[in-house]
């Protein structure tokens, strides 16, 4: 028998099961965007947006860094986490359509977005055309 070289299964799903692990392990705090390697805080689905009161975190990158971006999503620190496959940067679509989740617009009480990108060239080039 040989000795395993990885902790995850297959490469291809490893981010979509690692992203099912996290819902299961706290169903009441992340919850997932459709369509999208986009976890967010659970407090997005409550009645009053929380960008209401206080300015929304996203952060993100590519996966195989954990707990690096979907590990520090909760109250007071990320709204939200941007996955990417394994160490590829998330793609624009799915950066934009985080954005797009956890920011309400200006004239309907939005504090707006702050974007915490590492400095890695990918992250730096999508982050940027979001």
């Amino acid at each position: 028998m040989t000795k395993p070289k990885k902790f995850i299964n297959n490469a291809s799903t490893a981010v979509d099961e690692y992203i099912a692990g996290l819902l299961l392990q706290y169903p009441n705090h992340l919850r997932k965007l459709s369509n999208h390697h986009v976890l967010l805080s659970s407090s997005f689905s409550a009645s009053v947006h929380p960008n209401k009161s206080c300015v929304s975190l996203l952060s993100g990158g590519g996966s195989g860094h954990e707990p690096s971006h979907a590990g520090f999503i909760g109250n007071n620190m990320l709204s939200g986490a941007i996955l990417g496959g394994i160490f590829a940067s998330p793609s624009v679509a799915s950066i934009l359509a985080a954005i797009r989740a956890v920011t309400l617009p200006k004239d309907e009480g939005g504090k707006g977005c702050l974007l915490i990108v590492k400095n890695y060239t990918g992250d730096r080039l999508n982050f940027g055309m979001a």
